[in-house]
């Protein structure tokens, strides 16, 4: 692991909190919207913030 301040510690873990929800409301937004073009929307949104919270959680573990 890279030498991170505790503030750096605080920082990547609420920042992984929020990615981490941002993906799970997105995912549950795409599964239950009725139009077929916004539900595609909200797939790729939560994509883009699974790819952040992986990015996030790789910097964080050091792999």
């Amino acid at each position: 692991m890279s030498n991170f301040s505790s503030k750096d510690l605080e920082v990547l873990s609420s920042l992984l909190a929020s990615e981490g929800m941002a993906c799970k409301k997105a995912r549950m937004y795409s599964k239950t919207l009725t139009d077929q073009s916004l539900a595609e929307c909200m797939c790729g949104i939560a994509e883009c913030h699974e790819k952040r919270f992986n990015t996030l959680l790789q910097m964080l573990t050091g792999k």
